[in-house]
């Protein structure tokens, strides 16, 4: 069995060093917000090219602390309306109403499954204040548009680059998390920066808004039982911190090896049954997943159950039509739809083997 993703053989290659750090985190006697927190803040922040890096609990508070953080700032009413892709993962809809603000739902490119920036434009109206950009399956959107078009209309731009670790605008030479206003990061395992359990971030260049999450992110507090603001429990966990800060070190490797296998996938697998995803061979996709589009998902599932390939569907049900989300399952998004009835993603990981990606490229040509 070719599996999805093998996180035990991705995170063993560490072992040695995670046992080190452990064992330094657990003698220090100090668990939360330390030196690991602050290391991880400065290397991260280092690595994207941004001013400020404020760890996290995870993406989704990642996202809602940005919003949070502009209202906050008066920069942002509550509902205020933010446009939002509506071909993503729900934590991206989520944050936008847990801060108290309404999405706007739009359609995306089908070729990049990104949000369309012509769609962003149709709908813009005086109620919207912003825009939150996805970098879905780790593959940049077009920001070069999206950030000409709220320069225009004066909107607050924000990234969900959870699964965009590393992405490189080339026309730029910036990364993910240093295309807008403030960025949202996922350190969820199975990211290409994976922590060990939940953990996220938010990068920014915007001093004032990265205090202000900050002090969100601890009760809405600077100094020790003095709250400012009505914030949340949501800080970095310090081990986390400490994992992340060795793996930080090995993810344009990781990233390289990836794309290595995506550019083989593209050219060997060779079936008009399936369709493969565009990339245009720049670093500005790091193929968090490598994903396919077939008419009969099913027997697709069926097919690869048999051929001992595993798989993941990134996602089987739109967001506007999850039961979470009742008032928006009206809403006519037939591209959306249709691309979350027939995409399903094939394994590819930093630690497959040459044999197992070359097996999962003869099963696809035979299916």
């Amino acid at each position: 069995m070719i599996p999805f993703l093998d996180l035990h053989k991705v995170n063993a290659r560490f072992e040695d060093e995670y046992t080190l750090k452990f064992k330094s985190f657990l003698k220090s006697g100090y668990y939360i917000l330390g030196s690991e927190v602050t290391a991880f803040e400065t290397s991260f922040s280092n690595y994207c090219g941004t001013k400020h890096c404020v760890g996290v609990a995870n993406g989704l508070d990642a996202l809602t602390l940005i919003f949070k953080g502009y209202i906050e700032l008066g920069k942002l009413l509550p509902n205020d309306e933010i446009i939002v892709p509506a071909n993503t993962y729900i934590a991206s809809i989520l944050s936008i109403l847990n801060a108290g603000l309404k999405p706007v739902f739009v359609e995306p490119d089908e070729a990049t499954f990104n949000i369309s920036p012509s769609e962003i434009e149709r709908h813009i109206t005086p109620k919207v204040k912003g825009i939150l950009v996805v970098h879905l399956y780790g593959q940049l959107a077009d920001m070069e548009r999206v950030n000409a078009i709220a320069k225009t209309h004066n909107l607050i731009v924000v990234e969900d680059a959870a699964q965009a670790h590393g992405a490189v605008l080339n026309s730029e030479e910036k990364k993910a998390g240093n295309l807008s206003d403030a960025a949202g990061f996922s350190f969820y395992p199975s990211k290409n920066l994976g922590a060990l359990g939940d953990a996220g971030a938010v990068t920014t260049n915007d001093t004032e808004l990265a205090d202000k999450i900050r002090l969100l992110r601890n009760y809405g507090s600077s100094k020790k039982y003095v709250n400012e603001a009505l914030g949340i429990n949501s800080r970095l966990d310090e081990l986390q911190a400490a994992f992340l800060n060795i793996k930080l070190k090995h993810l344009d490797g990781d990233n390289k090896k990836r794309r290595e296998i995506a550019r083989l996938y593209l050219k060997e697998i060779q079936n008009d049954n399936i369709q493969l995803p565009e990339y245009n061979n720049s670093e500005d996709h790091v193929f968090h997943v490598f994903v396919v589009r077939v008419k009969d998902r099913l027997r697709f599932v069926k097919y690869l159950e048999n051929s001992s390939i595993g798989y993941l569907i990134h996602y089987p049900i739109a967001p506007h039509k999850q039961k979470a989300l009742l008032p928006f399952n009206t809403l006519y998004l037939p591209l959306t739809e249709a691309i979350h009835k027939t995409v399903i993603s094939i394994p590819i990981s930093p630690v497959m083997t040459n044999k197992e990606v070359q097996t999962v490229i003869n099963a696809l040509n035979h299916y």
